[in-house]
């Protein structure tokens, strides 16, 4: 798989204007970038670089939105995220110009700064829960309303879109919607009020990267202003997170009482997605769940 001759063209020009001197795409080679994109590692005279790559009509706005995120975690100067170079499109081509950033080994100090460095960003915080705009969480459109408390934007913006995503996919029947609505009534109840927190929003274990100094990099985020217990139990769905991650995490900002018991409530969001991606067992996690709490 290589890339169109116009597209490459068009990222050599992003690179000039962006290092103000001509640049030179050598090589274009295919690298892992998850099951969405076509990810591509650039090697060019000023060194690598790194593109995705969509069709453009496939999933409107989704590098835009995610460039959005990676600036906004950038801006707040607490976790490292990729520099956005260029977002656009060329053709029936959609694009993502981002920097190159080499992995390397992870120090014992690795997941103790992960903790505490995701401690620092959800310290930045905003008048409402929510975004300005909408984004993805994977292929799903991901709508972001801004409300003022916690349990109604949960309610509103994650559970019930995919609830009724599910169930007109058939994949969730009306004994299961009855039983989310009767979640619904408990929530304010079952989550201690904390102020809107910078989230990223899909925090498992691919997205995440440790960098060639050891630090964490965050990538691919789903950024939204939420309860931070969002990120600390996705952090825990599908493993891959050191113990002292979240040890550091509480060290640097203790988390309220009884959060390991609001993980599984949190994570019915995450499970939802995968109930509408890919169904399955994802289902029976989610039954699961809502017999526990209703």
């Amino acid at each position: 798989m290589s890339l169109p001759g116009s597209l490459v063209e068009c990222l050599a020009k992003h690179l000039s204007d962006h290092l103000a001197r001509p640049v030179d795409i050598e090589e274009c080679v295919v690298v892992g970038g998850g099951s969405i994109n076509d990810a591509y590692r650039l090697e060019t005279n000023e060194g690598r670089y790194f593109v995705k790559v969509n069709q453009a009509d496939r999933y409107p706005s989704f590098f835009a939105a995610e460039a959005d995120g990676l600036g906004r975690i950038g801006a707040t100067s607490t976790m490292r995220v990729p520099r956005v170079i260029a977002v656009g499109e060329d053709h029936d081509d959609s694009y993502l110009l981002l920097e190159w950033i080499a992995s390397g080994p992870k120090t014992p100090a690795f997941w103790s700064d992960f903790g505490r460095s995701l401690a620092a960003l959800h310290r930045h915080t905003a008048p409402a829960f929510g975004l300005e705009r909408d984004n993805y969480i994977g292929t799903l459109v991901q709508r972001n309303t801004e409300h003022p408390g916690w349990t109604e934007f949960f309610v509103q913006c994650r559970l019930e879109p995919m609830v009724a995503k599910a169930r007109d996919r058939k994949r969730l029947g009306g004994g299961d919607v009855l039983r989310f609505e009767r979640l619904y009534a408990q929530l304010d109840a079952l989550f201690p009020t904390e102020a809107p927190a910078l989230l990223h929003g899909d925090l498992w274990n691919g997205n995440f990267m440790c960098g060639a100094d050891a630090k964490p990099v965050l990538i691919d985020p789903a950024v939204y202003h939420g309860h931070r217990e969002m990120d600390i139990a996705m952090s825990t769905l599908f493993g891959g997170f050191d113990p002292g991650f979240i040890a550091a995490y509480d060290d640097a900002w203790p988390l309220e009482q009884g959060w390991r018991e609001r993980v599984d409530l949190c994570n019915l969001y995450p499970l939802l997605v995968h109930v509408n991606l890919f169904g399955g067992g994802y289902v029976q996690q989610v039954q699961a769940v809502l017999k526990r709490f209703t």
